[in-house]
């Protein structure tokens, strides 16, 4: 069900879930959420950077590239529209509860824009025009917690340091200072990509972190299907949709491999 704003939120949604963009859940969760469904939970995603930008707001030549490589022509608002309807498939097929916030997507931001190239936009730092975004959302976050003291959050861990993914991260850590459950997930498919991505990451946590499994091999087609969903991603991220569910399975099952056992991995403070 979609959630229209913050008061929708109540306390049968003890597992919370923050995805950078439209797909960032389900890519790298969406097995654990289909387990939690099957039980009975009702696991809440809330989507950050899901809103549309200025109407004045022209594309960047990057910008206009990554439309272009994702099938959008030039119009902002249409490519918003579609990602929205692909989202809404996806959370239906789970069957969990979703929430879009307005913060508009890196490549849409600054005037002029703070992201140009893709190694500004993954890799690079949070330009100082967005922190902005990163301590409104902290606020949001900790008032969230104060009134759902008992929720799961899952968060970013920020493995290719996309700067959406590490502004998500960054107003998480917030809720792990005050002692909340933060679970922070593995970045799909950046965590796949470069092996060495997330040792780095978790030494810049200090290697406080500890990993914790969820087994979620009966739900791997359920999040196969929910990725699939993401039409507008699907050659962008992985030339075509056979070769995301083989990245998907094998990583999956990577994790530890045993037999056909399929894993999702967190990493908390405990």
């Amino acid at each position: 069900m979609q959630l229209t704003s913050f008061e929708d939120i109540d306390i049968s949604h003890r597992h919370i879930f923050l995805s950078p963009h439209f797909d960032d859940a389900v890519y790298s969760c969406g097995g654990t959420l289909g387990v939690q469904v099957s039980v009975g939970l009702r696991p809440l995603v809330i989507t950050i950077f899901g809103g549309a930008p200025d109407q004045t707001t022209s594309l960047s030549p990057f910008a206009t590239d990554v439309h272009r490589k994702m099938g959008f022509s030039q119009d902002i608002a249409t490519a918003i529209q579609t990602r929205r309807q692909e989202d809404s498939a996806a959370m239906e097929h789970l069957g969990v509860d979703y929430l879009w916030l307005a913060y508009p997507d890196a490549i849409y931001r600054g005037n002029p824009p703070y992201y140009s190239e893709h190694s500004q936009l993954i890799g690079g730092a949070v330009d100082s025009g967005d922190r902005w975004i990163d301590e409104e959302l902290a606020e949001i976050l900790i008032s969230l917690r104060e009134r759902l003291p008992d929720a799961v959050w899952y968060a970013p861990l920020a493995i290719g340091r996309h700067v959406d993914h590490q502004i998500v991260c960054s107003a998480a850590d917030r809720l792990i200072r005050l002692g909340a459950r933060v679970n922070l997930y593995e970045d799909f498919p950046y965590v796949a990509r470069n092996p060495n991505a997330l040792v780095e990451r978790l030494e810049e946590f200090g290697n406080l972190l500890e990993p914790g499994l969820v087994e979620m091999s009966e739900m791997l087609p359920r999040r196969l299907t929910a990725a699939a969903k993401y039409s507008s991603q699907t050659g962008v991220n992985f030339a075509d949709e056979a070769n995301m569910f083989k990245e998907m399975k094998s990583y999956s099952h990577n994790i530890r491999p045993v037999e056909t056992v399929h894993l999702e991995r967190y990493w908390n403070v405990r």
